[in-house]
C-alpha cells in the first residue's frame, strides 16, 4: 500500500486533517512519515486510526485513548488494555444512567407543580426536597433558609 496525505486520511476517516495534526501532537498517533515536507501515513498509522475511531464510538476520551496505547505496561495484550478501560468506562456509564433516571423522577414531580410564583416553588422544596440523593440536592446554607 502506497502511504496517503493528511487529506487523502482525513478523508477516509471522516476527519479534518488539524484532528490528525492534534492527534499527533498529543501523542495518539504516531508522527507521520514526511516525504517533501508533507505528511504520508502508512497501513500502521491507518490500523492505529481504525483503533482511535472505534474508541471514540465507544465512548472513550483522548486522555483514555492515549492510556490505551501507551498506559500499559509493553507487552501488555490488545485484550487485556480493552478489558481494563471497557470495564472503568461501564462504571462510569451505570453511574451516568443511575444519575438520568434521578434526574427524569425530579422532571416529572417538577411537571405537578403548581406554583404561582418561583419564590412558592423555593418554600416548598426546602419543605420537601422531592425525596432526591442528597448528592443530587443542591446546598443551603442554614442562614438563608
Amino acid at each position: 500500500m502506497r502511504p496517503l496525505t493528511i487529506t487523502q486520511v482525513a478523508k477516509q476517516f471522516g476527519l479534518r486533517p488539524s484532528a490528525l495534526r492534534y492527534y499527533e501532537q498529543i501523542g495518539i498517533l504516531l508522527p507521520a512519515i514526511r516525504v517533501s515536507g508533507r505528511r504520508r501515513y502508512d497501513g500502521a498509522a491507518l490500523r492505529r486510526l481504525a483503533v482511535v475511531q472505534r474508541a471514540r464510538q465507544l465512548g472513550f476520551s483522548l486522555d483514555e485513548i492515549r492510556q490505551l496505547f501507551s498506559g500499559f505496561r509493553p507487552g501488555t495484550p490488545a485484550s487485556q488494555r480493552w478489558q481494563e478501560l471497557s470495564q472503568r468506562k461501564l462504571a462510569e456509564l451505570e453511574a451516568s444512567v443511575e444519575r438520568i433516571m434521578s434526574m427524569q423522577r425530579l422532571l416529572r414531580q417538577m411537571g405537578n407543580c403548581r406554583c404561582d410564583v418561583l419564590d412558592e416553588c423555593g418554600a416548598g422544596l426546602l419543605r420537601h426536597p422531592c425525596e432526591a440523593p442528597a448528592s443530587d440536592r443542591p446546598y443551603i446554607s442554614p442562614t438563608r433558609a
